[in-house]
């Protein structure tokens, strides 16, 4: 029988497939939906140090083969998170990845501190959110995303993720990240975009841009994957326009380690678990035993 477990620097997922951050919540209304146990991993929606109620409407907006959003991380804050979320999590049968944003370095490594001696088993660094007003783009900047990294992990004996932003100084904000302390790289948060209301000809978001998902940018994310692969050392989790097993075996052989899912759960909440059984499905119908066989062989010539 072939292994869909995949190893992430120090840990090990029963399968590729996660739920990405910001898209699946805290997994409780996915739970009414079908068995939660049955990914890899759930990133849990990102939490600040205090409370933050997020920008105001609207906060989604479709376009061709994607969606904006400018939800600008609404979240309870880390206390609640720890004391009223998590334990609900913890019933999910699943590996939990906290997610985790802050304003400045040192607002992450509060918030990794905090978290480290949590019952979870990642921590994922939120270094690219587009929305947050008056922050830009910092993520896309290496340096920053090197002391974000560097007080987190001065913070937490935990495996560190980060999420790279998919503009500006990838390649290197990547090395910085690693040569900092990451276990792995996620690549990549959403594209900013915009959109205009033509019935008032003002942007649609108070915050002007937004970030795009869905479909529309999996070519794109699946190019910094291939890209990125023979450059750095550490595991790359792929993220962005992932819906069906099929995109995950192309980013898993352009070289990704496992794959996170967000708008594909707004579009089927049963996306993630489909996408299990696709992938299984695959390895049995071809013989391969474990997905290292695959992993990277756009590369090979």
């Amino acid at each position: 029988m072939p292994s869909l477990e995949v190893q992430i620097g120090s840990l090990r997922l029963k399968n590729p497939v996660m739920a990405a951050a910001g898209t699946f919540g805290f997994g409780q209304e996915y739970r009414e939906f079908f068995d939660i146990s049955a990914l890899g991993a759930i990133c849990a929606k990102t939490v600040t140090l205090r409370a933050r109620t997020g920008n105001p409407p609207p906060r989604l907006w479709e376009t061709p083969c994607g969606l904006l959003n400018s939800i600008g991380l609404e979240n309870p804050g880390i206390e609640t998170f720890l004391k009223e979320e998590l334990p609900k999590m913890r019933k999910l049968g699943t590996v939990i990845v906290a997610s985790i944003w802050g304003e400045e370095p040192g607002d992450y490594g509060a918030l990794a501190a905090a978290v480290d001696k949590a019952d979870v088993e990642a921590i994922e660094l939120n270094v690219s959110c587009p929305n947050v007003p008056g922050k830009g783009f910092v993520g896309a900047q290496a340096g920053f995303t090197a002391d974000v990294v560097r007080s987190a992990r001065a913070a937490t004996t935990k495996p560190l993720w980060v999420k790279l932003a998919p503009e500006g100084e990838v390649l290197a904000a990547a090395l910085a990240a690693q040569e900092a302390g990451a276990q792995a790289l996620c690549i990549a948060n959403t594209f900013r975009a915009m959109a205009i209301d033509i019935s008032t000809g003002r942007p649609v978001f108070a915050n002007v841009l937004a970030g795009l998902s869905g479909p529309a940018i999996k070519p794109l994310a699946l190019r910094w994957v291939y890209e990125l692969f023979p450059r750095v050392e550490v595991p790359l989790i792929a993220s962005g326009g992932i819906t069906t097993w099929q995109d995950a075996v192309e980013f898993i052989m352009a070289g990704a380690r496992a794959v996170q899912v967000g708008t594909g759960n707004f579009v089927d909440p049963l996306c993630t678990l489909t996408m299990v059984e696709g992938l299984k499905k695959f390895l049995e119908e071809r013989n391969l035993e474990c997905w290292e066989v695959i992993r990277g062989c756009a590369h090979r010539r």
